[in-house]
């Protein structure tokens, strides 16, 4: 049985899934250049942990990060208008979907390069002694990088205010996790004498009650501290290349955060739903009729 949910945080959600779902189709029709890779099924995470983050804290982000960055900023129209190339954008539409900068938040859409920037964030947050600290998004298949273990190593040496969420769907690119990753991420995050909280559910409400002593603990000294959500993705990689079956897609959406709330709480979602799929469709109006950007570079 989930928690009560506030109308915010399932307005939010829903924005994110309304929002890449309109990305997707401006694609078809050809209005978006290049690749995008989206975060369908995993928009409670971003939505849980992002209340949780002060204004001085750093995020760092990843390929598949709309749905950090509109959980952080809730700004459709500057995302789109990245995305798009037109102005108002985020970064003057030359980041493009992946590669964002704005205030203490910034993402990159190579795998596992934002661990070791965060861990030199938190080494400068640690000194400068202000309780800040860095919170960097990363998934399972990251795990292969060698850097990934580099920064966790000097992250408990030097016990850094850093945070790492693992948004584990189970899939890298087309990989299934049990054929790229030997052993367990829990195994792994213990060898560095990290600490390490397992996220089993969909529940904003509980998801935050076990996160903000854990969070405390980190800003007080604590040292490092990794999050893994088991989660799911139920969109394909980038766009089309999803090589997974009718039945797997199947069990996939009915471990959807998305059924389980309108289920349990159905005029609020219906509510939420309309909002949310009203604010997307006037960004994309406001989007498209913009000129481009002056830095966009064209494809």
């Amino acid at each position: 049985m989930l928690s009560p949910v506030d109308n915010s945080d399932l307005y939010l959600m829903l924005l994110i899934r309304h929002f890449e779902r309109a990305m997707l189709r401006l694609f078809e029709k050809g209005a978006i250049d290049g690749t995008m890779h989206t975060c369908i099924g995993q928009e409670y995470v971003p939505v849980a942990v992002s209340p949780l983050l002060r204004g001085d804290d750093y995020l760092f982000s990843n390929h598949r990060g709309h749905g950090h960055y509109l959980a952080r900023f809730q700004d459709p129209v500057a995302l789109l208008a990245e995305i798009m190339g037109r102005t108002g954008a985020v970064c003057h539409g030359v980041g493009g979907s992946q590669h964002l900068s704005q205030d203490t938040y910034f993402s990159t859409g190579v795998q596992g390069e934002s661990v070791p920037v965060a861990v030199g964030v938190a080494l400068h947050l640690k000194r400068a002694n202000g309780g800040a600290l860095a919170l960097a998004y990363i998934g399972d298949g990251t795990f292969g990088e060698g850097a990934v273990y580099e920064a966790l190593n000097m992250a408990r040496l030097w016990e850094l205010p850093l945070v790492i969420v693992v948004e584990n769907n189970h899939i890298a690119q087309t990989t299934p996790v049990q054929r790229h990753l030997a052993g367990s991420i829990q195994d792994r995050i213990r060898a560095f004498n990290v600490e390490y909280h397992a996220v089993a559910c969909h529940d904003v409400s509980a998801i935050r009650r076990g996160l903000v002593p854990l969070l405390n603990q980190v800003r007080e000294g604590g040292g490092p501290l990794v999050v893994e959500f088991d989660t799911i993705r139920l969109g394909p990689h980038s766009k089309g290349d999803d090589t997974r079956g009718d039945d797997e897609m199947a069990a996939l959406r009915e471990r959807d955060w998305h059924t389980d709330y309108a289920r349990c709480f159905p005029a609020q979602f219906e509510s939420a739903d309309a909002a949310a799929r009203t604010t997307v469709d006037r960004a994309v109006s406001e989007v498209i009729a913009r000129e481009p950007a002056r830095w966009a570079v064209p494809c």
